[in-house]
């Protein structure tokens, strides 16, 4: 299959704490040549500073000065880089239980996830919670890394025995793209290079697994979907008529001429125009943002959505979702929360916890209606008013929520509406 070099993989590296997530990666910039002179001399002084010999490839990935004094990595950090087939960015998440929610966000856009094991220890629960992760959020490739494989003599049983362990309980994934690699980040094992020392293994270094992984857009084509982000009414003489509707399309393509609905409203028009900037055209598609304007004068403001009129969101005041709690503290029964959804906002309670996921087992615990850090539960969801949903297996965009505290702005929840 041919790989247009210019086509960008997103992926997230998740693992356990001192899996090696961060030393995988500065080897993955280190011998794919994508270090900067200045970042290789900075890393390496840094390094002789701290009384290693040769260069700590952890620093490539640890650019804030408290994650290098602390010597751990403290939050989601993103890196960039080429190779002649390809272009990459990496989401880098910590390892720690606490910061599980990091993953949230560092997978949330990924088409390949990267699942770090410390071949020492074999599948753990944060093993499992990162890999049920991925799942949850329709990630499409999940590349096993087994990692420190120098630190078990690169034994061929060991690596079989953890493929096992993996295997016992990835069967439960909605993901089905599985694959396992042999490495040592510290050494290069694998990684970018083949590995003298595992000639056992003949399925591809890890680079060149991202580099051939077939990336089919997450973006839905078929159901039209455009959330209204802003009004447009010039002052100018010029444009005194003009009224537009401006947002960035969530999925489907909207062409002039088509038969629209504006929802919540219901009320149908057709397409006049459609501009991107100065520009007019015929057509556009996800995720192109453009101002649209109606040949009818209908009430239209932010929050609202237009779409095929053949071709509509459920619109629901009461849905479940599978909420990933995000937040220090717990959610407070029946608390008022903000949900945001597309560029709508309402105001929401979880009514209800249907079932918490023991992600050791994948048992759903109905019993338990707590909701704390991490945990993951499909919840009932209660809005002031009706929203224009999609389940998120079909749309990521229109599927996605978050849920804001009122008295703290903080985000709290992220939930996909099952």
């Amino acid at each position: 299959m041919k790989i247009n070099n210019n086509q960008l993989l997103r992926f997230t590296t998740a693992g356990s704490v001192d899996d090696g997530k961060s030393t995988l990666i500065g080897r993955l910039l280190y011998d794919s040549k994508s270090i900067f002179e200045d970042q290789l001399d900075s890393v390496s002084k840094t390094s002789a500073k701290k009384g290693h010999n040769g260069v700590d490839l952890a620093l490539f990935t640890d650019g804030l000065k408290d994650e290098r004094e602390q010597g751990i990595t403290i939050d989601v950090a993103y890196r960039y880089f080429t190779t002649p087939k390809r272009k990459f960015i990496i989401a880098d998440t910590p390892g720690h239980i606490q910061y599980t929610r990091n993953m949230v966000t560092g997978a949330s856009t990924a088409n390949a996830a990267v699942i770090l094991i410390d071949a020492r220890h074999g599948v753990i629960e944060q093993t499992k919670r990162h890999s049920f992760i991925a799942s949850l959020l329709n990630i499409p490739h999940l590349i096993v890394c087994v990692n420190k494989m120098d630190l078990v003599d690169y034994s061929e049983e060991v690596y079989n025995d953890i493929i096992a362990q993996f295997e016992e309980f990835s069967s439960k994934l909605i993901t089905k793209d599985i694959r396992f690699i042999p490495i040592s980040a510290l050494l290069g094992d694998n990684v970018v290079n083949y590995s003298k020392n595992m000639e056992w293994y003949h399925e591809g270094t890890l680079l060149s697994v991202l580099e051939n992984l077939h990336i089919s857009s997450d973006i839905n084509k078929i159901d039209a979907r455009f959330p209204v982000q802003t009004v447009l009414r010039p002052q100018s003489e010029e444009f005194r008529d003009y009224r537009g509707y401006a947002g960035k399309i969530a999925s489907g393509i909207y062409r002039v001429g088509d038969v629209v609905a504006v929802l919540p409203s219901g009320f149908q028009s057709k397409i006049k125009s459609i501009n991107a900037g100065e520009k007019e055209l015929e057509e556009a598609y996800a995720p192109m943002s453009v101002s649209i304007t109606l040949e009818d004068d209908i009430d239209v403001s932010r929050g609202n959505m237009i779409v095929r009129k053949n071709n509509q969101p459920k619109m629901e005041q009461e849905f479940d979702v599978m909420l990933c709690w995000l937040a220090n503290e717990a959610a407070k029964p029946r608390a008022k929360y903000t949900i945001v959804h597309t560029s709508h906002e309402e105001r929401a309670i979880i009514k209800d916890v249907v079932y918490k996921m023991e992600i050791n087992t994948f048992e759903r615990d109905s019993e338990d209606s707590s909701l704390s850090m991490n945990d993951i539960a499909r919840v009932k969801i209660r809005t002031t008013r009706r929203l224009m949903l999609d389940a998120y297996r079909d749309n990521r965009n229109t599927g996605s929520v978050i849920l804001i505290d009122e008295s703290t702005n903080e985000t709290v929840a992220a939930g996909m509406v099952v």
